[in-house]
């Protein structure tokens, strides 16, 4: 099957094959102090639950659009691989229409008001250390944290996800799984990717260029991320030393990244194109 006729599904079957108890994501928050890994196994269980929550609790079939309204946090590819897991699509970016026009919307602490425009069901996501739930669950949401640990372990979806069903909204362009897959697998390439790489990243997914560099490259081979947010630039070097981190999220000059704005951990700035570099 080739990348173009595939859909994320298969992407993510294939690299979590290759090994389910190898590191997938390493999230530091200087901030808070809070440090998470994630082995490819667990976060397929999160993906697992978040999708059946997708499916069976929130009613939404392949077509239906979910707007993330989150930031740079361990939780905000779990959401993205389960829209893509069970069909719908994701919509991420800045448009204040996302929310209103969405079947469904999941959002963080920060960006609670702006979700209240949904009106089909809302998600809210504390973010705090641990996974934790709300204190007290915001009005008009439910609390993901309170809904998430009950659902299934193993997903099965009642509709087939096909290379043709729709995936992604982002930069006022819409892509479907086959695209998506295609350009991962092409980005991989290009940046010299593979399931050994170690990829350093402070993306917040708002843009195609940072799902692309941040995520969807990585899962095309295997490859594994250490997501930072609130980064402390004197902590990085011993970070990146201890995590064995080979590769990172940087602006490119000239376009070699495909187009789109964003931030790496040690880019330090918003636009341009975003690509993978190695570490020296």
């Amino acid at each position: 099957m080739t990348a173009a006729n595939s859909s994320f599904p298969d992407v993510w079957r294939d690299a979590l094959a290759l090994g389910p108890s190898r590191p997938f994501l390493t999230y530091y928050d200087d901030h808070t102090g809070e440090r998470v890994e994630l082995s490819y196994a667990t976060f397929d269980n999160w993906v697992a639950k978040t999708a059946n929550l997708i499916q069976d609790e929130l009613a939404l079939a392949p077509g239906d659009e979910v707007a993330i309204l989150l930031p740079t946090h361990w939780q905000t590819p779990i959401w993205l691989v389960a829209c893509w897991t069970a069909g719908v699509v994701a919509s991420v970016g800045e448009d204040s229409s996302a929310a209103e026009r969405a079947a469904a919307v999941v959002a963080g602490p920060d960006r609670l008001e702006e979700a209240l425009a949904c009106k089909g069901e809302r998600i809210a996501l504390a973010l705090r250390p641990l996974g934790a739930p709300f204190p007290k669950v915001p009005e008009g949401f439910t609390d993901y944290a309170a809904v998430a640990p009950a659902q299934a372990d193993v997903f099965v979806p009642y509709s087939p996800v096909t290379a043709d069903t729709r995936a992604l909204t982002a930069d006022g362009s819409g892509w479907t799984q086959g695209e998506l897959v295609k350009d991962a697998a092409d980005a991989a390439a290009r940046w010299g990717l593979t399931s050994s790489s170690r990829v350093l990243t402070g993306c917040a997914y708002d843009s195609r260029a940072e799902i692309r560099a941040a995520l969807t490259s990585e899962l095309a081979v295997g490859a594994s991320l250490v997501l930072c947010r609130n980064v402390d630039p004197s902590r990085l070097p011993g970070r990146m030393a201890s995590e064995k981190v080979n590769a990172r999220v940087a602006s490119l000059a000239g376009g070699g990244g495909g187009g789109g704005g964003g931030e790496g951990a040690d880019a330090g700035s918003v636009g341009g194109s975003l690509g993978v570099l190695p570490v020296e």
